[in-house]
C-alpha cells in the first residue's frame, strides 16, 4: 500500500492505493498517529484503494473517533467493493462518505 498525505493548514488529506488489510493497517495506523496532532478536519481518498479488511476497518473506526473531536474526517472516492463492505459491516452509517 502507498500512502501521500497532503497539508493544507490544519486539513489534512491521505491518498492510499493499494490494499489496506492485516499487513498494510498497521502502517496506516501509524501515520495517523504521527499525523493527527494539529489537524482538525481528515479527509480519506480511496479513488486508488482496491481493498479493505477488517483490520483496516479498525484503523478507519479509530481514526473516526480521534477526529469526531475535532472538526471530522470525510472518506472519498470510494469504489463499488469497498463500498459494499461499507454497508455490510454497517460503517456507511458511521463514517462519513462522499459520493
Amino acid at each position: 500500500m502507498t500512502i501521500e498525505k497532503k497539508v493544507n493548514g490544519t486539513a489534512l488529506e491521505i491518498a492510499l492505493e493499494g490494499r489496506l488489510d492485516t499487513m498494510t493497517a498497521p502502517e496506516l495506523e501509524a501515520e495517523l498517529n504521527q499525523s493527527l496532532g494539529g489537524v482538525e478536519t481528515l479527509t480519506l481518498d480511496f479513488s486508488r484503494l482496491e481493498y479493505i479488511s477488517s483490520a483496516g476497518l479498525r484503523v478507519l473506526l479509530t481514526a473516526h473517533k480521534m477526529m469526531s473531536d475535532k472538526g471530522g474526517m470525510q472518506i472519498t472516492n470510494v469504489n463499488e467493493i469497498v463500498q459494499e463492505v461499507f454497508e455490510v459491516t454497517g460503517f456507511a452509517d458511521i463514517l462519513e462518505i462522499a459520493h
